[in-house]
């Protein structure tokens, strides 16, 4: 490593994870270790997941630390995830970083979690500029790079998508995602759904209500599923191609864990080949949550000086990604 390149650690605990990853400022991701909370049942209880968090934190930052085969002396820098998420969680990761920034003094970098999801999704695929689909279980969102931000287009009114199809899946007794779409995978028959496209945005809950009631009726469970993920992916993929068409850019990029999805990815495909364009997905080992794609945003803030004090590092559970400037966009860090 030369020395004008920086290792970042990055913390990330906004929801069920609690990842640590360590990255260069020249985009070499060194570790990405994870400790996942799995709830007994139901959907994710914030102080139950932020008491995983705390406990699993030392023993998640040595691992990631031994894997990457330097040791904290060499960490230049300290980042976590500032937002959005769920306040007891992200209450944890921050104090993590806030004792690591001072214990190693180094400065510490408050990084939005969903431009994170987009800069590891950049880094990896290799994609320039692209349109970018933000497609998760509790985030919704087409944005693009332009004008020193990330503008958002269209996003969700009221659910995310993933949120959607997870619901589903719990409710049904199947699990969530991908299990609606493996189910979906044997349906024969389509039954429409409400189908809730606004401008650029989406509406999911209506759907969600819709499918449930379908299975009071006695519809059979593949079907219903395969009509869930397809209406859902299709409202997505019309947001997205819409944003292509105006923006006229060449790249889609699909971030999130959602983007795991084979079927999106297919229809994706299929639609960025009539605007002559091309489309990238995240691959799966940073679509989920997870430390690396801090770290690594965490290097390019701290490229541009864009750190802040323990007295200024508060989380922020509605951190938008259009509040972020980001200044780091068009720096060659190979």
């Amino acid at each position: 490593m030369s020395r004008e390149e920086k290792v970042v650690l990055g913390i990330e605990s906004t929801a069920h994870t609690f990842g640590v990853g360590l990255a260069t400022t020249s985009g070499k991701i060194l570790a990405n270790i994870y400790e996942i909370y799995t709830p007994k049942s139901g959907g994710i209880h914030p102080r139950e997941a932020a008491q995983h968090h705390a406990l699993v934190a030392p023993d998640t930052i040595k691992r990631a630390i031994q894997s990457s085969n330097i040791s904290l002396s060499e960490i230049g820098g300290v980042a976590f995830s500032a937002g959005p998420g769920m306040g007891p969680c992200l209450r944890v990761g921050a104090t993590v970083a806030r004792a690591l920034s001072l214990k190693l003094r180094v400065p510490l970098i408050a990084v939005n979690h969903g431009v994170a999801h987009i800069e590891i999704g950049r880094l990896t695929t290799g994609c320039r500029d692209p349109v970018v689909l933000y497609v998760a279980g509790g985030n919704t969102l087409i944005t693009s790079y332009q004008d020193g931000r990330y503008r958002i287009f269209g996003e969700t009114l009221d659910i995310a998508a993933g949120n959607c199809l997870d619901v589903f899946g719990i409710k049904m007794g199947i699990g969530s995602m991908p299990n609606p779409e493996i189910r979906a995978s044997y349906g024969e028959k389509f039954y429409p759904l409400p189908y809730k496209v606004k401008g650029m945005d989406v509406s999911f809950s209506g759907i969600l209500t819709a499918a449930l009631k379908l299975v009071k009726e006695g519809v059979r469970l593949e079907d219903i599923c395969y009509s869930l993920v397809e209406t859902v992916y299709s409202m997505l993929t019309e947001v997205t191609e819409r944003a292509l068409a105006f923006t006229e850019k060449k790249e889609v990029l699909i971030v999130g864990g959602l983007s795991r999805s084979k079927r999106l990815r297919k229809m994706m495909d299929e639609m960025v080949k009539l605007h002559d364009a091309k489309a990238y997905v995240v691959p799966d080992a940073y679509a989920g949550d997870n430390g690396a794609m801090i770290a690594w945003t965490g290097a390019l803030q701290l490229l541009t000086g864009q750190v802040v004090s323990v007295e200024e590092s508060r989380v922020r559970p509605r951190y938008r990604i259009d509040e972020v400037d980001v200044k780091w966009f068009h720096i060659n860090t190979e």
